[in-house]
């Protein structure tokens, strides 16, 4: 196992794939727990992450995060292709599979655990294993499917009934789902919270029976890329701390909404932004 960082207490757990992205205009890193977990350090928090790369490229940002990284030989690769009907992922190699035995004792009793998939890596029964954590997930690497062609396609994901009941919110994107509505209800019906975001239509949020609907303001939009994980990351902390979606998906709108007027990591909120924002809020 390679780690980074001293292995203390962390007060947000991440679960998923660092990704080595491959772009018409080069390489980066990505993933959900790139993103989500530098909106959770900007916050405050002190962000663990467990995951499984190969190094291919330098942390960066990333090396303010505590980070457990099991090694592979090849990290997951994602090319990512822009076409005349939008987007299209190709995967070139998918890193080991995360367990509960991978998570470094000092981070089990984390207050929020965010599941994160990008590529089916994170077991989903891992939902049982935090009795006193608020455990979340953004649902995007459960519902993808491949085949030999290694293009991205949207699958079936039957352990839906098992996983969503157990965790305490839940974040998909519209995309996600290839917009079918019939299955968004379908995962409400299951889920306690969940929050449907949907570019800059901003985001719908399902709880207690109830939907409601948030608008961001408009911006100048410089790279959406993260914009889905940032939002993720304050609605959980938020969520967490007030126990209150509408609140959570307002405050979470606003510091999405300043991630994509700048590209890359440089989108993620500053301290005087957050502050801002909690302002606005109420």
């Amino acid at each position: 196992m390679y780690q980074l960082a001293t292995l203390e207490p962390v007060d947000y757990l991440l679960i998923g794939h660092l990704t080595h992205d491959l772009l018409p205009s080069g390489e980066r890193l990505g993933g959900t727990v790139a993103y989500a977990g530098l909106m959770a350090h900007a916050l405050g928090l002190r962000v663990g992450l467990v995951t499984s790369w190969a190094g291919e490229l330098p942390l960066g940002a990333l090396s303010s995060l505590h980070i457990a990284s099991f090694p592979s030989e090849k990290s997951t690769t994602y090319e990512i292709q822009q076409t005349d009907t939008g987007r299209t992922l190709i995967i070139h190699h998918v890193a080991q599979k995360l367990d509960f035995y991978h998570i470094p004792e000092p981070w089990r009793r984390a207050p929020i655990v965010h599941l994160a998939p990008i590529a089916q890596e994170v077991e989903p029964s891992l939902v049982r294993n935090f009795s006193s954590s608020l455990v979340v997930a953004t649902l995007q690497g459960w519902l993808r499917t491949w085949g030999e062609d290694k293009r991205i396609r949207l699958g079936e994901w039957p352990e839906a009934p098992f996983v969503l009941p157990r965790l305490g919110a839940v974040v998909i994107s519209v995309e996600d789902v290839e917009g079918d509505e019939a299955r968004i209800e379908e995962m409400a019906t299951h889920s306690r919270v969940l929050a449907v975001t949907e570019g800059d239509e901003g985001v719908r949020i399902y709880w207690n029976g109830d939907v409601r609907r948030i608008r961001p303001p408009v911006v100048p939009v410089a790279d959406v890329t993260g914009a889905g994980d940032i939002f993720a990351a304050s609605f959980f902390a938020r969520l967490y701390t007030t126990r209150d979606p509408w609140e959570a998906g307002r405050f979470a709108t606003q510091l999405a909404s300043i991630s994509v007027t700048r590209p890359g990591f440089s989108g993620i909120p500053t301290a005087e932004e957050i502050q801002g924002c909690m302002q606005e809020v109420y």
